[in-house]
């Protein structure tokens, strides 16, 4: 009997991964360990493993299809085994009743108050407001059944519902029937599944939100409306920290090491949060908790959106060994191959858009930090030392902190500790 292969959860938040490429085709044969797909999560590209040996004799999801945490992909068997494609999970029937989101659908708060739409009127003689049908009517005067987050998508990219055949529960059509539609180009507005040219709001240049860009849209609505921010500004001296950075860089070039700005910066913010601990810190309702290791993870833009690696227990590391590690995963995020562990568990997060020329910013907490660095660019202007105008070297660095976790004096204590690491970097090579 053929092993199925499931959609597995691949990141803490993944609740729904999309098949981006097949690396093995039907009549392969495979064994355990080898790699059988490319799958997006809401985090990364990462790769689909075998855990049986034998032959793939089925695939049952298509390149470019979104598919939901332990819906089947793929079946391992014996050659020329016959595979049926696996029913669909269904609900129990008293979820159904009260029209909770089907495991088709996606999982968001909007959704959720979509399908809750779609549940039976109350008998006449309850009071209740009208509420809409779960039905449309179809071409042939029948009625199909389709979600009301369906029946809109299926209007916007001009597709007939009752070309369409659901997949949901009791022949319910989804969300995602509605996208493997437009997909394939099929069932559009005429019947009988012909394909026609796609409505105005494919030209108009839109596009499908990829998981990581859906996830990443969540957690800052969150982030932003949950948590109470408050921000602060410090300008610091960068002149001490750019002519060691070059002092060191010239000296160890033969070796091929480079040394970055934000190489130092991480590893001065992760000295600064053993100097004020409070700032390392998570909020979790009832209780703050406390870290006693530096995780200092950092922004890294990708074409899918944004990731923070972690470069864990950065306190303990060397700056070489912070620049080492960096590069690494600044490399693997921008290729999609982080792994979970790889950019998760952060108890601290840097951004740092100085590098392309913006002086002062404000960034976004990501929870559960308490906390995050905005870094801006290194600006040459004048300033006044020991009474005298002289060109300085200057960087702006902005820390948004939770209010909830971090008052405005432990989070200018934090800036403090952190202006005199950087402004005296030889102490961050100790």
């Amino acid at each position: 009997m053929a092993d199925i292969i499931e959609m597995p959860k691949l990141s803490d938040t993944m609740t729904v991964g999309t098949l981006v490429k097949w690396l093995k085709k039907e009549g392969d044969a495979v064994v355990t360990g080898d790699m059988l797909a490319e799958v997006e999560t809401d985090k990364a590209t990462m790769e689909l493993e075998s855990f049986f040996d034998g032959t793939l004799v089925k695939i049952f999801a298509d390149e470019g299809a979104s598919v939901e945490i332990g819906e089947p992909l793929c079946a391992v068997g014996e050659p020329g085994e016959e595979v049926a494609t696996p029913a669909k999970k269904e609900k129990p029937a008293e979820a159904e009743a009260t029209a909770e989101p089907s495991a088709d659908e996606s999982t968001t708060e909007d959704e959720s108050k979509s399908e809750a739409k779609e549940s039976p009127p109350p008998p006449p003689t309850a009071p209740a407001a009208p509420a809409p049908p779960p039905m449309s009517a179809s071409s042939s005067g029948g009625r199909v059944k389709i979600s009301p987050l369906a029946r809109k998508l299926a209007e916007e990219l001009g597709i007939d519902p009752a070309n369409l055949k659901g997949t949901g529960t009791g022949g319910r059509i989804t969300k995602s029937d509605v996208l493997k539609a437009d997909k394939h180009g099929t069932g559009m507005s005429g019947g009988g599944g012909s394909v026609l040219p796609k409505g105005p709001i494919q030209d108009a240049g839109v596009e499908k939100v990829s998981n990581m860009r859906a996830t990443i849209a969540r957690r800052l609505v969150e982030s932003k409306t949950q948590l109470p921010h408050f921000y602060l500004d410090i300008e610091i001296d960068a002149a001490p920290l750019l002519a060691l950075r070059q002092q060191l860089n010239d000296g160890l070039a033969e070796s091929g090491i480079k040394l970055s700005v934000n190489d130092f910066i991480l590893k001065a913010s992760a000295e600064a949060l053993r100097k004020v601990p409070a700032v390392n810190c998570s909020w979790e309702g009832a209780q703050v908790r406390k870290h006693d290791r530096a995780h200092v993870s950092f922004a890294v833009a990708i074409d899918a959106g944004l990731i923070t690696p972690v470069v864990f227990d950065a306190h303990v590391k060397s700056v070489f060994d912070i620049s080492t590690e960096a590069r690494s995963l600044a490399k693997a995020a921008k290729a999609m191959k982080l792994q979970p562990n790889q950019f998760t568990g952060g108890t601290f997060c840097v951004s740092n858009l100085g590098m392309m020329g913006i002086k002062r910013f404000s960034a976004i907490i990501n929870p559960p930090n308490a906390a995050i660095l905005a870094v801006g660019t290194t600006e040459t202007k004048p300033v006044v030392e020991n009474g005298q105008i002289v060109i300085g070297q200057r960087m702006t660095l902005t820390l948004s902190c939770d209010h909830r976790v971090v008052d405005g004096a432990v989070g200018a204590r934090f800036m403090v500790a952190l202006r005199e690491l950087l402004e005296k970097p030889a102490l961050l090579l100790v």
